[in-house]
Protein backbone atom coordinates (compact mmCIF):
# COMPACT_ATOMS: atom_id res chain seq x y z
CA UNK A 1 0.00 0.00 0.00
CA UNK A 2 1.42 3.58 -1.25
CA UNK A 3 2.08 5.80 1.47
CA UNK A 4 3.30 9.47 2.03
CA UNK A 5 5.04 10.87 4.93
CA UNK A 6 3.83 14.91 4.96
CA UNK A 7 3.49 17.62 7.11
CA UNK A 8 0.79 19.80 7.11
CA UNK A 9 -0.11 23.43 9.59
CA UNK A 10 -1.92 23.18 12.59
CA UNK A 11 -3.82 25.31 14.39
CA UNK A 12 -0.89 26.87 15.86
CA UNK A 13 1.45 27.14 13.24
CA UNK A 14 3.04 24.22 14.39
CA UNK A 15 3.88 21.30 11.80
CA UNK A 16 2.05 18.18 12.04
CA UNK A 17 3.18 15.34 11.00
CA UNK A 18 0.63 12.70 8.84
CA UNK A 19 0.62 9.53 6.88
CA UNK A 20 -1.47 9.61 3.89
CA UNK A 21 -2.30 5.55 3.22
CA UNK A 22 -3.18 5.69 -0.31
CA UNK A 23 -4.73 2.87 -2.63
CA UNK A 24 -3.25 1.13 -5.02
CA UNK A 25 -5.28 1.61 -7.37
CA UNK A 26 -7.91 4.49 -8.41
CA UNK A 27 -8.59 7.34 -5.78
CA UNK A 28 -12.13 6.92 -5.21
CA UNK A 29 -12.37 9.37 -1.97
CA UNK A 30 -10.62 10.63 1.08
CA UNK A 31 -10.90 9.38 4.86
CA UNK A 32 -9.49 11.68 7.92
CA UNK A 33 -8.60 9.56 10.91
CA UNK A 34 -8.99 11.31 14.32
CA UNK A 35 -6.46 9.01 17.25
CA UNK A 36 -7.18 9.01 20.65
CA UNK A 37 -6.12 10.76 23.76
CA UNK A 38 -2.65 10.96 23.90
CA UNK A 39 -2.02 8.49 21.35
CA UNK A 40 -0.55 8.33 18.01
CA UNK A 41 -1.46 8.04 14.42
CA UNK A 42 0.21 4.59 14.39
CA UNK A 43 -2.17 2.50 16.79
CA UNK A 44 -3.27 -0.74 15.45
CA UNK A 45 -6.57 0.33 15.07
CA UNK A 46 -5.71 3.22 13.10
CA UNK A 47 -2.92 0.85 10.46
CA UNK A 48 -5.32 -1.95 9.80
CA UNK A 49 -8.68 0.74 9.59
CA UNK A 50 -6.63 3.04 6.81
CA UNK A 51 -5.47 -0.19 5.35
CA UNK A 52 -8.93 -1.54 4.51
CA UNK A 53 -9.65 1.74 3.44
CA UNK A 54 -6.92 1.70 1.00
CA UNK A 55 -8.72 -1.34 -0.83
CA UNK A 56 -11.76 0.28 -1.59
CA UNK A 57 -9.69 2.97 -2.94
CA UNK A 58 -9.67 5.57 0.00
CA UNK A 59 -7.03 7.40 0.60
CA UNK A 60 -7.05 8.14 4.69
CA UNK A 61 -4.99 10.97 6.39
CA UNK A 62 -3.71 9.97 10.17
CA UNK A 63 -1.64 12.80 11.84
CA UNK A 64 -0.47 13.35 15.19
CA UNK A 65 -2.29 16.60 16.65
CA UNK A 66 -0.09 19.00 18.72
CA UNK A 67 1.92 17.83 20.90
CA UNK A 68 1.85 14.29 20.24
CA UNK A 69 4.00 11.84 18.01
CA UNK A 70 6.30 13.25 15.85
CA UNK A 71 4.22 16.85 15.53
CA UNK A 72 5.87 19.70 16.80
CA UNK A 73 4.02 21.78 19.60
CA UNK A 74 3.60 21.44 23.41
CA UNK A 75 0.99 18.73 24.70
CA UNK A 76 0.73 21.05 27.71
CA UNK A 77 -0.74 23.73 25.25
CA UNK A 78 -3.14 22.25 23.67
CA UNK A 79 -7.12 21.52 24.39
CA UNK A 80 -9.90 20.04 22.97
CA UNK A 81 -11.10 22.70 20.72
CA UNK A 82 -7.62 23.26 19.38
CA UNK A 83 -7.76 19.39 18.62
CA UNK A 84 -10.88 20.27 16.67
CA UNK A 85 -8.97 23.01 15.10
CA UNK A 86 -6.33 20.41 13.69
CA UNK A 87 -8.65 18.28 12.60
CA UNK A 88 -10.43 20.78 10.62
CA UNK A 89 -6.84 22.25 9.21
CA UNK A 90 -6.16 18.86 8.05
CA UNK A 91 -9.74 18.52 6.41
CA UNK A 92 -8.30 22.09 4.39
CA UNK A 93 -5.22 20.41 3.82
CA UNK A 94 -6.53 17.81 2.06
CA UNK A 95 -9.22 19.67 0.34
CA UNK A 96 -6.32 22.17 -1.18
CA UNK A 97 -4.86 19.05 -2.42
CA UNK A 98 -8.09 18.11 -4.23
CA UNK A 99 -8.61 15.44 -1.77
CA UNK A 100 -11.60 16.59 0.61
CA UNK A 101 -12.51 14.41 3.10
CA UNK A 102 -16.27 12.51 2.57
CA UNK A 103 -15.74 10.09 5.68
CA UNK A 104 -14.68 11.64 9.16
CA UNK A 105 -13.24 8.67 12.04
CA UNK A 106 -12.56 9.34 15.67
CA UNK A 107 -10.94 7.01 17.99
CA UNK A 108 -11.82 7.81 21.65
CA UNK A 109 -11.43 11.55 22.02
CA UNK A 110 -10.80 11.60 18.64
CA UNK A 111 -13.95 10.53 18.04
CA UNK A 112 -15.56 13.40 19.88
CA UNK A 113 -13.41 15.54 18.24
CA UNK A 114 -14.81 14.78 14.85
CA UNK A 115 -18.27 14.89 16.03
CA UNK A 116 -17.29 18.24 16.59
CA UNK A 117 -15.45 19.03 13.60
CA UNK A 118 -18.08 17.90 11.08
CA UNK A 119 -20.00 21.04 10.76
CA UNK A 120 -16.75 22.67 9.60
CA UNK A 121 -15.51 20.41 7.31
CA UNK A 122 -18.23 20.35 4.45
CA UNK A 123 -17.39 17.61 2.29
CA UNK A 124 -17.58 15.30 5.13
CA UNK A 125 -20.75 12.39 4.19
CA UNK A 126 -20.53 10.25 7.35
CA UNK A 127 -19.04 10.02 10.60
CA UNK A 128 -17.68 7.10 12.62
CA UNK A 129 -17.08 6.79 16.51
CA UNK A 130 -14.90 4.39 17.94
CA UNK A 131 -14.79 4.70 21.86
CA UNK A 132 -15.81 7.78 22.24
CA UNK A 133 -16.91 9.81 24.74
CA UNK A 134 -20.39 11.41 24.95
CA UNK A 135 -18.91 13.95 27.04
CA UNK A 136 -14.86 14.95 26.51
CA UNK A 137 -14.82 16.01 30.12
CA UNK A 138 -14.72 12.28 30.35
CA UNK A 139 -11.33 12.48 29.62
CA UNK A 140 -9.97 14.07 33.19
CA UNK A 141 -11.44 10.57 34.65
CA UNK A 142 -7.53 9.35 33.26
CA UNK A 143 -5.97 11.61 35.62
CA UNK A 144 -8.78 12.40 38.33
CA UNK A 145 -6.74 12.39 41.32
CA UNK A 146 -4.22 14.90 39.68
CA UNK A 147 -7.29 17.66 39.07
CA UNK A 148 -6.80 19.11 42.69
CA UNK A 149 -2.92 20.14 42.04
CA UNK A 150 -3.77 21.17 38.43
CA UNK A 151 -6.41 23.01 39.84
CA UNK A 152 -3.73 24.66 42.50
CA UNK A 153 -0.68 24.72 40.22
CA UNK A 154 -2.43 25.81 36.73
CA UNK A 155 -0.67 22.49 35.69
CA UNK A 156 0.72 19.06 36.51
CA UNK A 157 2.41 16.29 35.21
CA UNK A 158 0.52 12.86 35.19
CA UNK A 159 1.14 9.06 33.88
CA UNK A 160 -1.38 8.29 31.05
CA UNK A 161 -0.48 4.54 29.79
CA UNK A 162 3.03 4.38 31.40
CA UNK A 163 3.97 8.00 30.18
CA UNK A 164 4.36 11.54 31.48
CA UNK A 165 1.97 14.24 29.97
CA UNK A 166 1.86 17.86 31.27
CA UNK A 167 -2.18 18.79 32.05
CA UNK A 168 -3.09 22.17 32.25
CA UNK A 169 -5.59 23.58 34.19
CA UNK A 170 -6.74 25.72 30.57
CA UNK A 171 -7.45 21.96 28.76
CA UNK A 172 -9.52 20.85 31.91
CA UNK A 173 -11.59 24.13 31.87
CA UNK A 174 -11.89 23.23 28.24
CA UNK A 175 -13.31 19.91 28.14
CA UNK A 176 -15.56 20.99 31.03
CA UNK A 177 -17.38 23.35 29.21
CA UNK A 178 -17.54 21.93 25.92
CA UNK A 179 -21.12 20.00 25.22
CA UNK A 180 -21.44 18.01 22.29
CA UNK A 181 -25.11 17.39 22.19
CA UNK A 182 -25.76 19.94 19.66
CA UNK A 183 -23.00 18.92 17.67
CA UNK A 184 -24.08 15.53 17.06
CA UNK A 185 -28.23 16.54 16.80
CA UNK A 186 -27.49 18.80 13.77
CA UNK A 187 -24.40 16.58 12.64
CA UNK A 188 -26.52 16.45 9.16
CA UNK A 189 -24.43 13.30 8.32
CA UNK A 190 -24.51 9.41 8.71
CA UNK A 191 -23.46 8.44 11.60
CA UNK A 192 -21.82 4.74 12.69
CA UNK A 193 -21.05 4.53 16.49
CA UNK A 194 -18.72 1.66 17.42
CA UNK A 195 -18.13 0.93 21.22
CA UNK A 196 -17.22 -2.18 23.69
CA UNK A 197 -19.48 -2.76 26.22
CA UNK A 198 -17.13 -4.12 28.62
CA UNK A 199 -14.88 -0.78 27.83
CA UNK A 200 -13.02 0.20 30.80
CA UNK A 201 -11.79 3.50 29.78
CA UNK A 202 -15.56 4.97 28.33
CA UNK A 203 -18.17 2.85 28.91
CA UNK A 204 -20.91 2.13 27.01
CA UNK A 205 -23.40 4.52 28.32
CA UNK A 206 -21.53 7.07 26.13
CA UNK A 207 -22.09 5.07 23.06
CA UNK A 208 -25.93 5.11 23.90
CA UNK A 209 -25.72 9.17 24.67
CA UNK A 210 -24.63 9.76 21.62
CA UNK A 211 -26.66 7.08 19.56
CA UNK A 212 -29.66 8.98 21.02
CA UNK A 213 -28.43 12.35 20.64
CA UNK A 214 -28.05 11.69 16.82
CA UNK A 215 -30.62 11.98 13.92
CA UNK A 216 -30.71 9.39 11.02
CA UNK A 217 -29.00 8.04 8.80
CA UNK A 218 -27.45 6.26 12.38
CA UNK A 219 -26.04 2.75 13.12
CA UNK A 220 -24.35 1.05 16.16
CA UNK A 221 -22.06 -1.66 15.85
CA UNK A 222 -20.88 -3.92 18.96
CA UNK A 223 -17.36 -4.32 19.12
CA UNK A 224 -18.04 -7.35 21.95
CA UNK A 225 -14.45 -8.02 24.07
CA UNK A 226 -12.41 -5.33 22.97
CA UNK A 227 -10.31 -2.95 24.93
CA UNK A 228 -10.79 0.98 24.70
CA UNK A 229 -7.47 1.10 22.29
CA UNK A 230 -8.19 -1.84 19.71
CA UNK A 231 -4.53 -3.75 20.92
CA UNK A 232 -5.92 -6.93 19.51
CA UNK A 233 -5.28 -7.57 15.74
CA UNK A 234 -8.39 -9.38 15.58
CA UNK A 235 -10.85 -6.58 16.88
CA UNK A 236 -8.98 -3.92 14.64
CA UNK A 237 -9.75 -6.42 11.65
CA UNK A 238 -13.53 -6.84 12.67
CA UNK A 239 -13.48 -2.55 13.11
CA UNK A 240 -12.22 -2.38 10.07
CA UNK A 241 -14.10 -4.18 8.10
CA UNK A 242 -17.76 -2.67 9.75
CA UNK A 243 -16.77 0.76 8.77
CA UNK A 244 -15.67 -0.45 4.97
CA UNK A 245 -18.96 -1.99 4.40
CA UNK A 246 -21.18 0.77 6.31
CA UNK A 247 -19.33 3.76 4.78
CA UNK A 248 -19.72 2.29 1.15
CA UNK A 249 -23.67 2.67 1.45
CA UNK A 250 -22.86 6.45 2.11
CA UNK A 251 -19.95 7.54 -0.36
CA UNK A 252 -19.79 7.93 -3.80
CA UNK A 253 -17.46 5.18 -4.61
CA UNK A 254 -17.79 4.91 -8.95
CA UNK A 255 -14.23 3.29 -9.86
CA UNK A 256 -13.18 3.16 -13.56
CA UNK A 257 -13.51 0.49 -15.99
CA UNK A 258 -11.65 -2.57 -15.63
CA UNK A 259 -8.56 -2.30 -17.28
CA UNK A 260 -8.33 -3.49 -21.16
CA UNK A 261 -7.35 -6.88 -21.15
CA UNK A 262 -8.49 -7.73 -17.33
CA UNK A 263 -12.14 -7.90 -18.22
CA UNK A 264 -13.25 -9.14 -14.67
CA UNK A 265 -10.61 -6.12 -13.49
CA UNK A 266 -7.71 -6.95 -11.35
CA UNK A 267 -7.28 -9.13 -8.02
CA UNK A 268 -5.33 -7.42 -5.62
CA UNK A 269 -3.28 -8.92 -2.83
CA UNK A 270 -2.02 -6.75 -0.35
CA UNK A 271 -0.03 -8.21 3.42
CA UNK A 272 -2.77 -6.99 6.33
CA UNK A 273 -0.25 -8.19 8.72
CA UNK A 274 3.43 -7.96 7.84
CA UNK A 275 4.36 -9.99 11.15
CA UNK A 276 2.09 -13.16 9.99
CA UNK A 277 0.62 -14.23 6.84
CA UNK A 278 -2.88 -12.63 6.77
CA UNK A 279 -3.77 -11.32 3.04
CA UNK A 280 -6.39 -8.79 1.92
CA UNK A 281 -8.01 -10.03 -1.30
CA UNK A 282 -10.04 -7.60 -3.41
CA UNK A 283 -12.03 -7.26 -6.69
CA UNK A 284 -12.78 -4.29 -7.40
CA UNK A 285 -14.64 -1.91 -4.44
CA UNK A 286 -17.23 -3.91 -2.87
CA UNK A 287 -15.58 -7.91 -3.17
CA UNK A 288 -12.76 -8.51 -0.62
CA UNK A 289 -11.87 -11.46 1.62
CA UNK A 290 -9.09 -12.22 3.48
CA UNK A 291 -6.21 -14.86 3.09
CA UNK A 292 -4.44 -16.71 5.66
CA UNK A 293 -2.60 -19.70 6.97
CA UNK A 294 -4.02 -22.08 9.68
CA UNK A 295 -2.63 -21.00 13.04
CA UNK A 296 -0.48 -24.48 13.02
CA UNK A 297 1.73 -22.84 10.34
CA UNK A 298 2.16 -19.08 11.78
CA UNK A 299 -0.96 -17.89 10.60
CA UNK A 300 -4.28 -16.49 12.17
CA UNK A 301 -6.79 -18.68 10.67
CA UNK A 302 -8.63 -15.74 9.48
CA UNK A 303 -8.92 -16.62 6.05
CA UNK A 304 -8.56 -19.16 3.28
CA UNK A 305 -5.12 -20.71 2.52
CA UNK A 306 -4.08 -20.21 -1.09
CA UNK A 307 -5.19 -23.44 -1.88
CA UNK A 308 -8.29 -23.19 0.06
CA UNK A 309 -8.74 -20.27 -2.13
CA UNK A 310 -8.25 -22.45 -5.01
CA UNK A 311 -10.37 -25.23 -3.93
CA UNK A 312 -13.05 -22.50 -3.64
CA UNK A 313 -12.34 -21.30 -7.25
CA UNK A 314 -13.00 -25.17 -8.79
CA UNK A 315 -16.02 -25.49 -6.30
CA UNK A 316 -17.92 -21.88 -7.22
CA UNK A 317 -16.86 -22.41 -11.33
CA UNK A 318 -18.26 -26.22 -10.97
CA UNK A 319 -21.64 -25.44 -9.77
CA UNK A 320 -21.89 -22.46 -11.77
CA UNK A 321 -21.47 -24.77 -14.89
CA UNK A 322 -23.38 -27.19 -14.00
CA UNK A 323 -26.07 -24.53 -13.39
CA UNK A 324 -26.18 -22.65 -16.32
CA UNK A 325 -26.97 -26.74 -18.14
CA UNK A 326 -29.65 -27.19 -16.27
CA UNK A 327 -30.78 -24.15 -16.51
CA UNK A 328 -30.69 -24.69 -20.17
CA UNK A 329 -31.83 -27.50 -20.73
CA UNK A 330 -34.55 -26.85 -17.88
CA UNK A 331 -34.06 -29.80 -15.78
CA UNK A 332 -35.34 -30.12 -12.31
CA UNK A 333 -32.52 -28.98 -10.49
CA UNK A 334 -33.34 -27.24 -7.19
CA UNK A 335 -29.50 -27.33 -5.25
CA UNK A 336 -26.17 -27.64 -6.22
CA UNK A 337 -23.31 -28.21 -3.38
CA UNK A 338 -19.38 -29.08 -3.89
CA UNK A 339 -17.11 -30.35 -1.67
CA UNK A 340 -13.72 -29.88 -2.40
CA UNK A 341 -10.49 -31.03 -0.84
CA UNK A 342 -6.91 -30.64 -1.47
CA UNK A 343 -4.13 -32.72 -0.55
CA UNK A 344 -1.47 -30.81 0.03
CA UNK A 345 -0.60 -28.32 3.02
CA UNK A 346 -0.05 -24.88 1.20
CA UNK A 347 2.93 -24.05 3.87
CA UNK A 348 4.50 -27.44 3.65
CA UNK A 349 4.66 -27.44 -0.02
CA UNK A 350 5.77 -23.87 -0.39
CA UNK A 351 8.92 -24.55 1.62
CA UNK A 352 9.64 -28.22 -0.55
CA UNK A 353 12.23 -27.95 -2.61
CA UNK A 354 11.10 -31.08 -4.83
CA UNK A 355 8.41 -30.13 -7.58
CA UNK A 356 7.94 -33.82 -8.05
CA UNK A 357 4.31 -33.77 -5.47
CA UNK A 358 1.21 -34.22 -7.46
CA UNK A 359 -2.15 -31.90 -6.67
CA UNK A 360 -5.13 -34.21 -6.26
CA UNK A 361 -8.48 -31.88 -6.03
CA UNK A 362 -11.42 -33.85 -5.00
CA UNK A 363 -14.51 -33.20 -5.58
CA UNK A 364 -17.85 -34.40 -3.94
CA UNK A 365 -20.74 -33.32 -6.14
CA UNK A 366 -24.42 -33.58 -4.46
CA UNK A 367 -27.35 -33.00 -6.86
CA UNK A 368 -30.92 -31.75 -5.36
CA UNK A 369 -34.21 -32.01 -7.44
CA UNK A 370 -36.60 -34.82 -8.93
CA UNK A 371 -33.60 -35.71 -11.65
CA UNK A 372 -33.64 -38.91 -13.49
CA UNK A 373 -30.25 -41.01 -13.10
CA UNK A 374 -29.35 -40.23 -16.73
CA UNK A 375 -29.42 -36.30 -15.73
CA UNK A 376 -27.13 -36.78 -12.90
CA UNK A 377 -25.22 -38.66 -15.03
CA UNK A 378 -24.80 -36.50 -17.80
CA UNK A 379 -24.67 -33.14 -15.10
CA UNK A 380 -21.22 -35.27 -13.41
CA UNK A 381 -20.05 -35.10 -16.82
CA UNK A 382 -20.49 -31.06 -17.16
CA UNK A 383 -18.55 -30.79 -14.25
CA UNK A 384 -15.64 -31.68 -16.06
CA UNK A 385 -16.03 -29.05 -18.59
CA UNK A 386 -16.06 -26.25 -15.75
CA UNK A 387 -13.09 -23.53 -17.28
CA UNK A 388 -11.61 -23.99 -13.92
CA UNK A 389 -11.07 -27.26 -14.12
CA UNK A 390 -9.65 -27.40 -17.54
CA UNK A 391 -7.20 -24.82 -16.62
CA UNK A 392 -6.04 -27.19 -13.78
CA UNK A 393 -5.55 -29.72 -15.60
CA UNK A 394 -3.49 -28.48 -18.43
CA UNK A 395 -0.57 -26.17 -18.00
CA UNK A 396 -0.85 -22.61 -17.39
CA UNK A 397 1.60 -19.74 -17.64
CA UNK A 398 2.05 -17.05 -15.03
CA UNK A 399 3.86 -14.09 -15.83
CA UNK A 400 5.74 -12.05 -13.43
CA UNK A 401 6.83 -8.65 -13.21
CA UNK A 402 8.71 -6.02 -10.91
CA UNK A 403 6.68 -3.13 -10.83
CA UNK A 404 8.18 -0.99 -8.45
CA UNK A 405 9.76 -1.07 -4.74
CA UNK A 406 10.02 1.05 -2.14
CA UNK A 407 10.33 1.55 1.57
Amino acid sequence: MPMERITFTGHGGHNLAARLDLPEGPHLGTALFAHCFTCSKDIVAARRIAARLATMGLAVLRFDFTGLGHSEGEFENTTFTTNVSDLVAAAHYLRDRGMAPALLIGHSLGGAAVLKAAGEIASAKAVVTIGAPADPHHVTNNFSGALDTIAQQGSADVSLGGRPFRISQTFVQDVSAENLAPAIGNLKRALLVMHAPRDATVGIENATQIFQAARHPKSFVTLDDADHLITRAGDAEYAAEVIAAWSARYLDLRPPAPPPGAPEGIVRISEADADGFLQDVTSGQNIHILADEPEAYGGTNKGLSPYGLMAAGLGACTSMTIRMYARRKKWPLDHVRVDVSHNKVHAQDASAKSDEKIDEFRRDIRFTGALDETQRARLLEIADRCPVHRTLERSAQVVTKLVSSGD
